[in-house]
């Protein structure tokens, strides 16, 4: 391999042939990730170069602004460049394209990131040296490379691990361009940088896709000294990443707030972290102001369906953290869980946070994601090895997707299936705490065996009730036949029976008048009464609420209608049943069909123009304050 000498600034290295004609699949992996991806992959490196002898925390200060295209340095040699490439498939040749317009732009965006309390890089001085005590060698000129720590719990609390991350700067920008100011323990300040083009001819020779901002001396590249621009300085001890030609999607200084928040809340709260975006500062005594205001996040706990930063931050600082444990072979990770359970929160998720602070996922809880919770996970540093040999390059979920050795595939897979029932067991705690059964029985085996009595017995008291095609009307094949009624039902079966009328088929059912008190022609407005099954009803006592589902699809007559209204009677332990002495206005404050999410019109008898989809009837019910909780009913639908 030989190096090209024609450029002063940029350094590409020579090949014999073009073979790859594609840019970086890597670059459209992080410009999928957005300006919210570019933030946490800086911010993360910035923390991964705290200085682990001090008790300051790591600041970092991002800027967005613009700057005269002609004072980035080496852009005249990246401008014959870029109007040499040649795309040989329809996405080069759009993104070429884009690259050539965006050079006629005079003024041209950018975003930089400049940390302190930080490192730097070291051995900037002696460039391209190979050395794995030079991080400005395997930084600048190493693709794929992850320097580790020889402080193995330090090593292990750092976010990165890939070696991928530091082309999420290249993906931000137009033409794929990043430059880093270093500035080291020594005070010795350096500028570098990287741009990622295709394969490519130039001036009778083909070159490699990478060029670096670079010297050359002999055969290796060595860093410029830092005498540029006032945008690519950097005179304190740290590391300035600068972004010339940011895309136009990603000058969005909210998201970038955003960003911070919900990445890098437990830093900030734990005071080791500050940021600056622009003039607005992220700290420890600010987040909670900015992640209640309703310019960055949703305030409506009922609405927070997918960003879930503001409920994180107040379970982190209000809740008492308990420990759990999960099993991992011969040993047991050991997790603080700050958990928060609250009945308006429409999603249940757990924050995974490293130690470092920084949020890997918003973990679902299998089955479990719409229970009104929310989690902060934390663990150690043994926890965090491990949970750093499971994320994603992109650090934004654990999986075991890319563990290639079986083994360790199946411990992972294993590892987040006990995650799993550990969280499902607090979640389960937490259920009961703040929905006691009726009479406060604590004994699982006794609840269920009186609730399959009761059910049995208010089964017992229906007749078999049909319907015209001669089939029990929505009821399981655990509803009783009319023989087994009891005396007194039967007694008032027949009382009735003066009501019903015999339809051509010998099958009865029951009228009721219309709504608007019309007798002329109301024979034609007769809506026929169901009495349902006790299987077939779901209902849910919560606090201040009760969810209610009915499955009327077991008969295609009664499911095929689109709306109803829902009757309920009063009925003891025995099954007896008590007509009319329910009032649903002294009840209920309200009634959502939540099939529709339209608000019900409700009688004292009725719940008026109950929506029927796919044969299920869904009810949340807003309880009045003197509400009996320990009432149960029968219901009756009128279709």
């Amino acid at each position: 391999m030989t190096l090209s000498h024609t450029d002063s600034y940029w350094q590409f290295s020579k090949i014999p042939n073009i073979e790859e004609s594609n840019f970086n699949k890597i670059l459209e992996r992080f410009y999928s990730l957005g300006v919210a991806g570019l933030t946490r992959e800086n911010i993360q490196n910035s923390l991964d170069g705290r200085l682990d002898d001090n008790e300051q925390p790591v600041v970092v200060k991002i800027k967005l602004g613009e700057i005269n295209r002609k004072l980035i340095p080496g852009m005249d040699s990246i401008t014959e460049r870029i109007h040499s490439l040649e795309g040989r498939n329809g996405y080069t040749k759009e993104t070429i394209s884009h690259m050539k317009a965006t050079l006629e732009d005079k003024e041209v965006r950018y975003i930089s990131f400049e940390d302190s309390n930080t490192r730097g890089l070291t051995g900037a001085k002696y460039g391209q040296s190979n050395s794995k005590d030079h991080t400005w060698g395997i930084y600048a000129y190493n693709k794929g490379v992850h320097f580790e720590e020889k402080d193995q719990e330090f090593e292990a609390s750092r976010g990165g691990s890939h070696g991928v991350g530091k082309i999420a700067s290249n993906a931000a920008s137009d033409l794929h361009m990043m430059f880093f100011a270093n500035c080291d323990k020594d005070g010795e300040q350096h500028l570098g940088g990287t741009i990622q083009l295709i394969e490519h001819q130039y001036q009778n020779e083909y070159y490699r896709s990478t060029g670096y901002f670079a010297k050359l001396e002999g055969s290796k590249f060595m860093p410029f000294e830092n005498y540029f621009e006032d945008i690519f300085e950097k005179q304190t001890r740290g590391l300035k990443i600068v972004i010339p030609f940011l895309r136009k999607s990603f000058y969005q200084e909210d998201e970038i707030v955003r960003s911070v928040c919900d990445s890098f809340f437990v830093s900030i709260l734990e005071k080791k972290l500050i940021v600056h975006i622009n003039d607005l500062v992220i700290d420890a005594s600010t987040i909670e102001e900015i992640v209640n205001n309703p310019a960055y996040y949703e305030q409506d706990i009922s609405a927070m369906k997918k960003v879930f930063t503001p409920l994180y931050v107040r379970t982190y600082k209000n809740e008492t953290p308990r420990v759990i444990e999960i099993p991992h072979g011969n040993s047991t990770f050991k997790f603080n869980l700050y958990f928060n359970y609250d009945e308006q929160i429409p999603k249940g998720r757990v924050a995974i946070i490293r130690t470092i602070g920084m949020k890997i996922e918003d973990f679902m809880v299998k089955n479990n994601s719409t229970k009104p919770f929310n989690g902060v996970l934390i663990g150690s540093s043994n926890e965090d090895v491990y949970l750093k040999s499971l994320e994603n390059e992109s650090h934004t979920q654990i999986s075991s997707d890319d563990i290639k050795n079986p083994e360790l595939k199946k411990q992972a897979r294993k590892f987040i299936n006990n995650l799993t029932k550990e969280l499902l067991k607090v979640i389960e705690e937490a259920v009961r705490k703040h929905n006691p059964v009726d009479g406060k029985i604590n004994t699982s085996d006794l609840l269920y065996t009186m609730e399959l009595d009761f059910k049995e017995n208010l089964a017992d008291s229906f007749g078999a009730i049909k319907i015209k095609n001669g089939r029990n009307i929505v009821t399981s094949d655990e509803g009783k036949n009319a023989d087994t009624a009891p005396a007194k039902e039967k007694r008032k079966k027949k009382k009735d029976e003066k009501n019903v009328k015999p339809t051509n088929t010998g099958v009865r059912r029951k009228k009721t008048k219309p709504d608007n008190g019309d007798v002329d022609g109301a024979v034609d407005d007769l809506k026929d009464e169901f009495k349902i099954n006790p299987y077939r009803v779901e209902r849910l006592l919560l606090n201040d609420q009760e969810i209610i589902q009915l499955n009327l699809s077991g008969d295609g007559d009664v499911a095929k209608a689109k709306r109803c209204n829902l009757k309920f009677n009063i009925v003891d332990g025995m099954g007896k049943e008590y007509m009319g002495e329910f009032n649903m206005l002294k009840n209920y404050v309200k009634v959502i069909d939540k099939n529709t999410n339209v608000e019900c019109k409700v009688e004292k008898d009725a719940i008026k123009n109950v929506s029927i989809q796919k044969g299920i009837v869904n009810l949340q019910l807003a309880l009045q304050p003197t509400y009996n909780r320990s009432l149960k009913f029968i219901y009756y639908v009128e279709v």
